[in-house]
């Protein structure tokens, strides 16, 4: 079970996250988002731009390291911990492994995708507009093998009623993992029950700190897992880890 925690911004606040036991790190790059990741120019013309919040800072041959090490001692991090899922090239660490870092876009230009890809180390991308499955696939192949070789592809399909289900068929063999992001807490079981693809997806739909028990009672055979975002924010872009660590702990999928 992947538990994704996204609109992450802080330096410190990513280094404690990464210490729990998740999966993925969302940074969301899209401009209108409380959370964006702003870039700063280096006016050097040749050398890449970074963060002006500094998630450069936190490499993973860096300071994360420290953040990671607090893992070793539950016995994690093991360098083989990949399991390959679903059909395409995505690559799912273990909860307990060194987090994979995801970029958050909507309808942007593949040049500031490949950018961010590169300038963040990203391992995947997160698409949450109206990218088509062309696009998808111009995408991987602009960045594999000279720049991500193992990049997994992250489709967001926004899911009201059963109807939009059937829009998995348009990413079936281009995406590697979907994203159902559902509003209606009453409805996420009888529309995840609708998905009749074969993709594994993650859900999305607005968990708070109290919601364990409704988490455990959802089942699907290609539920991976949760995105984690509002409901455990101090702050926009600042995650309470407490909170977190608690609702985590409570999942029986562990």
């Amino acid at each position: 079970m992947i538990i994704k925690v996204c609109g992450l911004r802080e330096a410190d606040n990513i280094r404690d996250v990464a210490a729990l036991p998740v999966a993925m790190l969302g940074f969301d790059f899209r401009q209108q988002s409380e959370r964006f990741v702003r870039m700063i120019s280096s006016k050097a013309g040749i050398i890449p731009d970074y963060s002006e919040q500094r998630i450069a800072s936190c490499s993973r041959s860096e300071n994360l390291e420290e953040s990671f090490s607090r893992s070793e001692e539950r016995g994690a991090r093991s360098e083989n911990s990949l399991v390959e899922s679903g059909e395409g090239n995505l690559a799912l660490r273990s909860p307990l492994a060194a987090p994979r870092f995801v970029g958050v876009f909507a309808d942007d230009m593949p040049q500031n995708i490949i950018t961010r890809i590169y300038n963040y180390e990203l391992d995947s991308v997160q698409l949450e507009g109206d990218e088509s499955a062309v696009m998808i696939d111009n995408l991987r192949s602009s960045v594999v093998p000279d720049i991500a070789p193992a990049i997994s592809i992250i489709k967001t399909l926004r899911v009201r009623q059963t109807a939009d289900m059937l829009r998995w068929k348009d990413y079936e063999g281009h995406a590697d993992l979907l994203l159902f992001d559902i509003e209606e807490k009453d409805r996420v079981q009888t529309l995840m029950d609708a998905y009749e693809g074969t993709i594994p997806f993650l859900l999305r739909c607005g968990l708070q700190p109290g919601d364990a028990v409704f988490a455990n009672s959802l089942h699907h055979p290609l539920l991976a897992g949760f995105d984690l975002n509002e409901g455990f924010e101090t702050t926009p872009a600042v995650k309470d880890v407490g909170l977190l660590q608690t609702f985590i702990a409570e999942l029986t999928y562990f």
